[in-house]
């Protein structure tokens, strides 16, 4: 598709029930392309083709995943009559012979979403209002977004509306607003897509088209990227800093109803690693809700260059311009250090519990939504404590599956690391005594029968690792 054709979400139901119809899944793609499919770039376009037999599945994994020309009349025995009538009615691919598909259409879970992806585009001179599909940051978000059931959901910068769509299953109705009105366009014809009529499309900058108005769930994806351009919608804000970040956290505090979660990715600026998360902690504080923020990396400004102009790396004129660019943009703004991540709120009555701070390996963290959801829980219990002996009393047990393991090296002597297999994939240092306590919490008796015949060093490292596990949502409390 060319960047000034949008697709027409007309077909799209038609076009998604045929691809499902012919088996075209995240499942059926690592199948047939490897479990590493999706981290394919351009140049393995070729493996993939002979990788690929001559099957009408393979034929549509050629066409709309890896994006090669496929002759029509393959296509066509794949879809179906109507389904390749579908495909040419959405505008996704012109007339002809051969069907040659600009859009790529990438199923991410149980969803298909069209966009501007493409395997073979280098990147480097994508149009201002390019659509991107399920990014990492993307995949981030959605891993840590709460999934329980709302009334009403939004998702601000809709992009391709992959985020809308995921909330759509587990909310009443969502509103998904974007500036760029080639990304309202893409949500819309992938809610059709994927037969989902629950979301409605609103053009406006953040959350100017929802002033007044409340949700159960706030999702983001923001362009939070601290840059000097205005080049990329999905990148770049335009605004200075990582203002567009601070924004975003008012803005979903103030549109968030009682009880609800808002998760969006940001990015936060400081002098120095020493104070990396004092601007976020700064936003946090004001906003009257529970927060959580994830740094998922840390950077000087030259990395942090280096990081976001990485597609100029085989131009060597273009990459140096663009490094002495945005150092010199982040030297006048005083920052010697840049974090990114995620931070989540949640708003409820009562005294706020302390912000937590956390970092995380966004490539290793899971769908933790049920995490997230048992740690501000957990966490506003352990706050509401009178008395700390009071956690005594508690029945805890596993709310995940945990590793406990002895740490190794000359320094570790008895001591030991408890690691969550799932979620956000924490882990947390301890002695092998309070790791002793851990193994007999099964939920029926309480914590101080657990801390019988423990020594009082023991004891008092068993406490830390039982309220550390339950901030990370990894113990629960039991009935």
């Amino acid at each position: 598709m060319t960047p000034s054709r949008l697709p027409d979400p007309r077909a799209a139901g038609a076009l998604g029930a045929a691809l499902r119809r012919a088996g075209y899944t995240e499942a059926a793609i690592q199948e047939l392309l490897g479990d590493d499919a999706y981290g394919h770039d351009r140049g393995d376009g070729p493996l993939d083709d002979r990788r690929l037999p001559r099957t009408p599945l393979a034929a549509l994994v050629r066409a709309f995943f890896v994006q090669l020309p496929v002759p029509r009349g393959e296509v066509a025995r794949a879809l179906g009559r109507r389904g390749l009538e579908a495909l040419h009615a959405s505008g996704l691919v012109p007339p002809g012979e051969t069907v040659v598909a600009a859009t790529r259409i990438l199923p991410v879970g149980e969803l298909l979403i069209a966009s501007d992806d493409s395997l073979h585009a280098s990147g480097r001179d994508d149009p201002p209002d390019y659509v991107a599909a399920y990014t990492p940051t993307s995949r981030l978000l959605d891993c840590l977004t709460p999934r329980r059931r709302v009334a009403r959901a939004l998702d601000v910068g809709c992009g391709s509306g992959v985020q809308a769509l995921l909330a759509a299953r587990h909310a009443r109705h969502v509103v998904a607003t974007d500036v760029n009105p080639r990304a309202l366009a893409y949500t819309a014809f992938n809610a059709a897509l994927n037969g989902i009529a629950n979301v409605e499309c609103r053009r406006g900058s953040l959350f100017e088209p929802v002033e007044g108005e409340r949700f159960g769930l706030i999702t983001c994806n923001p362009p939070y990227v601290v840059s000097p351009e205005h080049r990329f919608a999905y990148r770049d804000s335009g605004l200075r800093g990582d203002e567009i970040s601070e924004r975003v956290v008012a803005g979903a505090a103030a549109h968030l109803a009682d009880g609800g979660f808002a998760t969006m990715t940001a990015s936060w600026v400081a002098r120095g690693p020493d104070d990396a998360d004092d601007r976020a902690l700064a936003w946090t504080a004001a906003t009257g809700c529970d927060a959580w923020i994830l740094s998922a990396s840390e950077a000087d400004p030259l990395r942090h260059a280096a990081d976001w102009n990485g597609l100029l790396v085989d131009e060597p004129d273009r990459f140096g311009a663009a490094l002495d660019a945005w150092t010199a943009y982040l030297g006048e703004l005083g920052v010697g250090w840049v974090s990114e991540g995620a931070i989540v709120l949640h708003r409820r009555p009562g005294r706020r519990s302390p912000t937590r701070v956390d970092a995380v390996d966004a490539d290793r963290v899971e769908a933790a939504g049920a995490q997230v959801e048992r740690a501000f829980a957990a966490r506003a219990r352990l706050a509401a404590l009178r008395r700390p002996d009071e956690l005594l009393g508690a029945r805890l047990a596993p709310a995940m599956r945990l590793e406990l393991g002895c740490e190794v090296g000359p320094r570790r002597a008895g001591g030991a690391r408890v690691r969550l297999l799932e979620g956000t994939h924490a882990a947390v240092s301890a002695s092998a005594e309070a790791v002793a306590v851990l193994e007999r919490l099964d939920g029926r008796s309480t914590l101080r029968a657990a801390l019988v015949r423990t020594s009082a060093r023991g004891r008092r490292d068993a406490l830390r690792l039982v309220r550390e596990l339950l901030a990370l949502g990894a113990l629960r409390f039991a009935g």
